[in-house]
């Protein structure tokens, strides 16, 4: 028996399956379609770029009528981010929307890297250093985006039903694409 919850994840995994916003990539865990892995890339020009950052979405029963628990499972440093991984986050909170599916909040998140709210801080040294130290802050975010390359590479040597399908084929297919276009160069 299918519910209008798990139709709506799978018209959000199709969505983001078939048009998957730039730096980002989610799939259900395993069979579980109220579980999901997902990876955003660090967005370029910011100090986060380069970063593979893992996180974990669980949906209710009652999504999307309210908003999944999202958390960052790759360590992170950054001022709207709880030690535990747990996210403050507008959308995630007090102005989450039905409207929203799973693209609009890995995106949301994503731009949350780039622009974060000191003035609500969920981790306080953080946000401390982001206003008044910039140079200490971007060298610990360094030190964060620095260990992700490390744990990607242990996670899917460990699991590697823990890289998103749509990272993987992604990947191939760009690369398959530049030999194509590589070789046709050559001739």
């Amino acid at each position: 028996m299918t519910t209008p919850t798990k139709r709506r994840l799978m018209r959000d995994f199709k969505r983001i399956q078939d048009d998957p916003p730039p730096g980002i990539s989610a799939a259900p865990h395993d069979n579980d379609i109220m579980r999901w892995n997902a990876v955003i890339f660090g967005p370029p020009g910011t100090p986060y770029e380069d970063g593979t950052f893992h996180l974990t979405l669980q949906f209710s029963d009652d999504y999307p009528n309210k908003p999944p628990s999202v958390k960052f499972v790759s360590k992170m440093f950054h001022p709207n981010i709880y030690t535990d991984g747990s996210i403050c986050l507008d959308i995630l909170q007090t102005r989450w929307s039905p409207t929203y599916d799973v693209s609009a909040i890995l995106t949301s998140i994503q731009s949350l890297l780039d622009e974060p709210n000191p003035n609500s801080p969920a981790n306080a040294l953080a946000a401390q250093l982001f206003m008044e130290n910039r140079n200490e802050y971007i060298k610990r975010v360094s030190a964060i985006v620095e260990s992700s390359w490390i744990e990607s590479v242990d996670n899917v040597i460990d699991d590697p039903s823990k890289l998103c399908p749509s990272t993987s084929s992604t990947t191939s297919s760009s690369s398959s694409s530049t030999t194509a276009n590589n070789q046709s160069n050559d001739r």
